[in-house]
């Protein structure tokens, strides 16, 4: 009998520009040697050129593979109905599992917590699984560093965040950044164009970052 194991794990929680990725990745126990083998872990130990190459190589070697994209809108929309980003990130990742699990299995479902509190966020994710009787679930923090199925998780989610982020960029210029608020470069083209962008979905209005960059540009207009 196969010892199957889907990790989960999420890229751009925090940032003010660009979407949120979550990723679902289905292995077999005995595909750890091979991704040990490659040298998979935590994508943000990873070089950018080095989670590439190895996106292509997981790609070979997993069982299967799912992604979830959260756009700005869509997190601030959620935000403006009372769900709060932990509780759209147990929606989608049980959407992810749902769409992976086919009941058919053991399957050991492992998860880096996006919430201080595992037990109840745990509680909040099973009550959005359509079948919890074939599933072991694994809720830890730092998930990505301990467990191969959530790194390998962790370098697809980013890489494909960072396909979107280069589709911006041709867009919006390289000077958005890393779309991350503790990018200096992000910083200035927010508080420089919050209000002329306003409208694109280019930004998570619901952010702190956001707001105070538009409520100033539009005292600025007001003075003139």
């Amino acid at each position: 009998m196969r010892e199957l194991i889907l990790g989960l794990d999420e890229a751009g929680r925090g940032p003010v520009m660009g979407p949120m990725v979550l990723a679902g990745c289905l292995i077999e126990k005995k595909t750890e040697r091979v991704l040990r083998k490659l040298g998979v872990k935590d994508s943000k130990m990873i070089t950018p050129k080095r989670r590439d190459f190895l996106e292509k190589e997981l790609k070979k070697v997993i069982n299967a593979h799912e992604l979830v994209v959260c756009h700005a809108d869509e997190i601030d929309s959620t935000n403006s109905n009372g769900v709060n980003l932990t509780e759209l990130e147990a929606r989608k990742f049980a959407q992810i599992i749902n769409n992976l699990n086919t009941g058919e299995e053991r399957m050991k479902i492992i998860i880096d917590c996006p919430s201080i509190g595992i037990q109840s966020w745990t509680h909040a994710l099973k009550t959005k699984i359509d079948n919890l009787s074939n599933l072991e679930i694994v809720i830890e923090h730092k998930a990505d560093k301990n467990y191969l199925a959530v790194a390998a998780a962790s370098i697809l989610a980013k890489c494909e965040r960072e396909r979107h982020m280069s589709q911006l960029k041709e867009k919006y210029g390289d000077l958005i950044g890393s779309g991350y608020c503790t990018d200096p470069l992000t910083i200035s083209f927010v508080e420089k164009f919050a209000a002329k962008f306003e409208k694109e979905g280019l930004f998570r209005k619901s952010w702190s970052t956001w707001k105070v960059a538009y409520t100033k540009l539009k005292q600025v207009e007001l003075n003139f």
